[in-house]
């Protein structure tokens, strides 16, 4: 599991982490009852806090991604990958409404919105 940490990203480390984590259990990088690193064997490997990795591993139990056993350590959930999925799925509708909200607002038609979101999603030929 590579981690990829930007000083740069307008997002905090805790969150880039988790957001990390969390692709990887989506996509069967990690799977359901793999052991995770330990917090400070991460914050280690990152050169993070050990603050920082603990939040990104409560926000990763809170969204259900891992469960943790005390005195034992952190594993990826069981949980039904395609339930994290809609998750996941229903959480970038939202922020494609906002998009939407706001292109609206601003005159933009919908095929420029398209288009903005085919370069983000990648680009290539339609």
């Amino acid at each position: 599991m590579a981690i990829i940490l930007s000083n740069a990203s307008g997002k905090p480390i805790y969150e880039q982490i988790a957001e990390q984590i969390k692709a990887s259990i989506i996509t069967g990088e990690l799977e359901a009852g793999q052991q995770m690193p330990s917090i400070r064997t991460l914050a280690k490997d990152l050169r993070v806090s050990v603050i920082t990795t603990k939040r990104a591993y409560e926000e990763l139990e809170r969204d259900g991604f891992v469960e943790t056993v005390q005195g034992r350590g952190t594993y990826v959930a069981n949980s039904n990958r395609e339930v994290i999925r809609e998750e996941q799925l229903r959480r970038a509708e939202e922020k494609l409404l906002e998009a939407v909200e706001i292109a609206k607002a601003a005159g933009i038609q919908e095929n420029e919105l398209m288009e903005s979101l085919h370069e983000l999603f990648g680009g290539g030929d339609i």
